[in-house]
């Protein structure tokens, strides 16, 4: 929006004709809003609940990302997901929040489904049989699963015979993997491949397991 100001240009400016009373005030309600939400939530969704003006707002955020970065100690960050924010707990008290919550069950995803995660993370949109192709074998129950844990949706169909279902990853998927948006995955370069290239990988039937849950500890691309 014409003169409005970016969250990164917010930094080392000041809340204008606002006193230290009132600016706690505000940020303990933003605070509150956001721990209530669950959900991430726009600077235009904040500043509405709160009736504030969008570029206070932005600077409210600023100033807590800020605070939240520097103490080290605390056991929730503020973070941007795609221009919305979020507080969230930090991944190395996963262990502990687990315990808290007494899963019974291991909320996980086999090996074909991170191959086919990775995949389509790189190459979306993509339809199930240019995964299938990547891959060497199937893709369909891996995809389900993907689904059924909302780390991918269905983003259209292409335009051939057939009209097959385009593949792509979910504010969840960044979310779990602590990113902002899809610029931040790191290179293929990394790992000695090219943007149009993804090796094919080896079937493991499924015998490979790893921890998929809300507190960021999947690591598997960094």
């Amino acid at each position: 929006m014409k003169g409005e100001i970016t969250l990164k240009e917010t930094k080392g400016l000041q809340i204008p004709f606002m006193d230290d009373a009132k600016k706690s005030e505000l940020k303990s309600a933003v605070e509150a809003l956001l721990f209530a939400s669950g959900e991430p939530l726009s600077i235009y969704e904040l500043s509405n609940h709160l009736d504030e003006k969008s570029k206070t707002i932005e600077l409210i955020i600023q100033e807590m990302m800020d605070a939240y970065e520097k103490v080290q100690t605390r056991g929730i960050k503020l973070i941007s997901i795609k221009g919305k924010y979020q507080l969230v707990t930090k991944g190395e008290n996963a262990e502990y929040i687990q315990k808290l919550l007494k899963k019974n069950k291991r909320q996980s995803l086999s090996q074909a489904s991170i191959e086919s995660l990775a995949i389509i993370s790189y190459k979306q949109p993509i339809t199930r049989i240019d995964i299938d192709e990547i891959r060497g074998v199937k893709s369909e129950s891996a995809l389900q699963r993907l689904i059924e844990k909302d780390l991918i949706k269905e983003v259209g169909r292409l335009e051939v015979p057939g009209r097959p279902i385009l593949y792509g990853t979910t504010d969840e998927f960044l979310r779990q993997f602590d990113l902002r948006d899809l610029k931040d995955l790191p290179s293929l370069d990394l790992f000695g491949q090219d943007d149009d290239e993804v090796t094919s990988v080896e079937n493991e039937n499924n015998e490979k397991y790893y921890d998929v849950d809300e507190e960021k500890t999947i690591n598997n691309l960094e």
